[in-house]
């Protein structure tokens, strides 16, 4: 058999591929475990209402818009590192950017405050809880990013598996807000983020086996 009739016999009955299956694929991974994820936050935790007075609005939008940017970010570090060849291009200041905002204002909040104070905006109510509350919620997203990412092409599985745990771990940490009546910024700058890198820790250490062609 000659190669042209070899390439004919391996395009015999080839169909086109469909653009829009990956847009798809997206759509239903993440649009899924996002509402699974809130769905047990209000089943297992319950929907807390927030006081709405003038203190605290500027802070819950403030924190809503962190885990909100986080997440977007993740999600688009997902599908970059799902297509061979693609750069990481302007990702890592995006996760930088709302971090270091978040921890500046953690440390304005901290520096204003009294001494006797701090203890409070830091461990807040739930901090022996929040980390691990927002690594649960983000499970079920965690699992179909990773469905997700295996109908892709990674070729940095670690770094795929780890963007698959960012995105779910910020989006996680969304629909924990739900529940969460925390506002301090220092509370958020570290067991918000402590809550985030679980996934992200979990995904970079199992990515590579997860992930494998």
């Amino acid at each position: 058999m000659n190669t042209d009739d070899l390439v004919t016999l391996l395009a015999h009955g080839a169909e086109p591929v469909d653009s829009r299956a990956t847009a798809r694929r997206f759509l239903v991974a993440i649009a899924g475990g996002s509402v699974v994820a809130v769905m047990l936050s209000a089943g297992l935790l319950g929907i807390r209402s927030t006081p709405l007075d003038g203190s605290s609005i500027p802070m819950f939008w403030t924190r809503e818009v962190f885990c909100a940017i986080l997440g977007v970010v993740g999600v688009v570090a997902v599908r970059q590192l799902g297509r061979p060849g693609l750069r990481l291009g302007w990702l890592p200041l995006g996760y930088a950017a709302p971090l270091v905002v978040m921890w500046l204002l953690a440390a304005v909040a901290l520096l204003g405050a009294d001494p006797q104070d701090r203890a409070s905006l830091i461990f807040g109510q739930t901090a022996s809880v929040c980390p691990l509350l927002i690594a649960l919620l983000s499970t079920p997203l965690f699992a179909a990013l990773v469905w997700l990412m295996k109908g892709l092409a990674p070729t940095r599985l670690r770094l795929a598996g780890a963007a698959c745990g960012s995105a779910a771990g910020a989006i996680g940490a969304l629909a924990y807000t739900l529940h969460c009546p925390e506002l301090a910024a220092p509370f958020l700058g570290i067991w918000y983020v402590l809550g985030m890198l679980i996934p992200t820790a979990v995904g970079a250490l199992i990515g590579p086996r997860l992930l494998r062609w």
